[in-house]
């Protein structure tokens, strides 16, 4: 009931969906195709991602998630992208006013429950983000957020950026990985934020139990940024994927974002081991610079990650399939 061996081993596939050809008659969608999700149908694989637009002519952005379609049996092949965001902009002076990014879903009855970073734009620094929480009951064609406010915002122990929520169920609790802004560096004149990997617990899914503590170590530098933590159970070990970068001068292939690994056997202690992780920069091409941001989830007994390349997603996202043996099931 446990991956067996040492080592992980992914196997790439390549880049499975690229966001500027996709963006036709869809004046929101032009580049970016970051934080992929899955939402797993009988017939198709639905990824949610979020995007942006061309920038306003103050070279401002907005971000919104949408979501692409691919075949069960083809995992490359495109069936449909949304033809408009799951989720409209916050209302003037609201927590997601100016983005949703990334999102994270589950099913719940018949229901389907998101929750997502809502992005704010600030004066001293360009950004602030909390996490909200949305439902949709057509399937997960569109969502309506559970009110104007979010479901985790800021706390003494959390002043900022609180984002990159991902959700799991483990003996019928709810589990939200998400980061928390620790401080905010310049890097030349710039600022760029330093955030941590955390953890809360729900018996319901809207009410939060933070454990209000970094889980996973640091290990290139204090400053290290880490996001997107994924957990998967394999009936034995708790294994989290997540992307992790330097404080300063990340844009570049030497200090780029990189994929990380960690395990638990309680979702409290983690032992972290990047070695282990299997997957890295390829040579040259799309994911030459940087990988980051990845999402695991199980189809039909095989293990896949879809993740960002270069430039945080703005030219898609790709898919690796593990070649790691599995023992047992996966949750």
């Amino acid at each position: 009931m446990k991956i067996q061996g040492n080592e992980l081993s992914w196997e790439k596939i390549g880049k499975v969906f690229d966001p500027t050809l996709a963006g036709k008659g869809r004046p929101w969608l032009k580049e970016f195709a970051q934080a992929p999700a899955t939402l797993v149908f009988e017939d198709f694989v639905r990824v949610y991602f979020s995007c942006r637009p061309h920038p306003d002519e103050n070279g401002q952005y907005c971000s919104y998630s949408a979501y692409v379609d691919f075949d069960r049996r083809d995992l490359t092949r495109v069936l449909r992208v949304s033809e408009r965001p799951i989720l409209p902009l916050g209302r003037v002076g609201e927590f997601d006013e100016f983005g949703t990014y990334p999102v994270s879903v589950i099913r719940k009855d018949s229901q389907v429950i998101a929750y997502y970073a809502g992005w704010t734009r600030c004066e001293s620094v360009p950004f602030n983000t909390a996490i909200g929480i949305a439902i949709s009951k057509d399937g997960g064609e569109t969502f309506t957020k559970g009110g104007p406010g979010p479901v985790i915002s800021y706390s003494p122990d959390e002043p900022f950026v609180m984002s990159g929520p991902k959700i799991r169920i483990f003996n019928g609790t709810y589990y939200l990985f998400y980061i928390a802004g620790r401080k905010w560096v310049l890097d030349n004149g710039r600022p760029e934020p330093v955030y941590k990997i955390r953890m809360a617990s729900s018996d319901d899914g809207i009410t939060w139990r933070k454990y209000n503590t970094d889980i996973v170590e640091s290990v290139i530098e204090d400053d290290e940024a880490q996001a997107s933590p994924d957990v998967y159970f394999d009936g034995h070990t708790y294994h989290m994927f997540f992307c992790y970068r330097y404080s300063k001068d990340y844009r570049c292939h030497a200090k780029g974002y990189r994929i990380g690994y960690a395990s638990s056997e309680n979702l409290i202690d983690w032992k972290r081991d990047d070695s282990r992780v299997g997957i890295d920069v390829s040579g040259q091409g799309w994911d030459s610079e940087m990988i980051s941001y990845p999402h695991v989830f199980k189809l039909d007994d095989q293990v896949y990650m879809y993740y960002l390349g270069n430039q945080v997603g703005r030219y898609g996202f790709g898919l690796a399939k593990l070649k790691s043996t599995f023992v047992g099931g996966m949750e």
